[in-house]
């Protein structure tokens, strides 16, 4: 039961590593950026809780509660606007990713 009571951490520690070492770092950012598009409000050209909870079963988020979602805003949210904008987003996708980062494709990452 360990594994489902990690929620959708688990999802993204197995999808993202998976896919950098398929794609490169450059198609995994590109992937990235596809989602961020998909839960985007696109009048205020970010991601808002309210597009996140609208649009999150497109990526496979749909059984996260409002606590759960409000959470990955929070800590996503960098600039503390309340909302995410693309370097956010990517970012907080490969933190949720610890396992990512132990691969060779986190070099790509590093400045």
């Amino acid at each position: 039961m360990g594994a489902a009571e990690k929620g959708s951490a688990l999802q993204f520690e197995d999808f993202l590593p998976s896919m950098a070492r398929k794609l490169g770092v450059e198609g995994l950012i590109e992937e990235l950026c596809k989602g961020f598009q998909l839960l985007m409000d696109p009048g205020a050209g970010k991601i808002t809780f309210q597009s996140l909870r609208r649009n999150a079963a497109r990526l496979g988020l749909g059984e996260l509660r409002d606590d759960e979602l409000s959470e990955m805003m929070r800590e996503g949210d960098l600039d503390g606007d309340g909302e995410l904008d693309q370097m956010e987003f990517c970012i907080l996708m490969v933190r949720l990713s610890p396992e990512l980062m132990l691969d060779e494709s986190h070099r790509a990452f590093q400045c």
